[in-house]
């Protein structure tokens, strides 16, 4: 890893060393994420969009649709529709109509996918299980805060420029 620039007294900038440390994070997430796809035949807005589908639940109420995916993703609703298929045929979602309103798609992650790709990323399961025992729960508590704040911060910079 390349060490950030000194600041005029010295000491190594915060921002910067930051900066280095996510851009190298990110990195690695993508290493892992795009070999997944690359041996799945898959694109990476492939992997994208799987990553909303799977991480739904966590976002609330609000269920993943072709509309919520073209936001989510900043795609064309034909690229949705492509993507959709290549998920699809795949295996790895379904579509599912919603029994209120059949007009309205809800894409589902199929369980046997799911499981394919716990699998596939245990070795990244296990790296953040070794990464986090070495921290106390309090500094977790910290790191976990500083994520969310720095999740909520990078919405509001793309919010305000769309």
């Amino acid at each position: 890893m390349q060490s950030p620039p000194p600041v005029a007294d010295g000491r190594t900038s915060d921002l910067a060393r930051y900066a280095v440390l996510l851009r190298t994070l990110n990195r690695e997430i993508n290493r892992t994420t795009l070999d997944f796809a690359h041996q799945h035949k898959l694109h990476a807005t492939d992997i994208h969009a799987l990553s909303v589908i799977m991480d739904s639940p966590a976002d609330g109420d609000r269920p993943v649709t072709p509309s919520r995916l073209r936001e989510e993703l900043r795609l064309t609703s034909g690229a949705v529709t492509a993507c959709l298929d290549r998920l699809e045929r795949a295996g790895h979602i379904s579509r599912v109509r919603d029994s209120a309103d059949r007009r309205v798609v809800h894409i589902a992650y199929n369980p046997e996918a799911r499981a394919l790709a716990r699998e596939y990323f245990r070795p990244l399961a296990r790296a953040t299980e070794a990464a986090r025992s070495r921290f106390a729960p309090e500094e977790l508590a910290t790191v976990a805060a500083f994520l969310d704040a720095l999740n909520a911060e990078l919405a509001a910079e793309r919010e305000a420029h769309d």
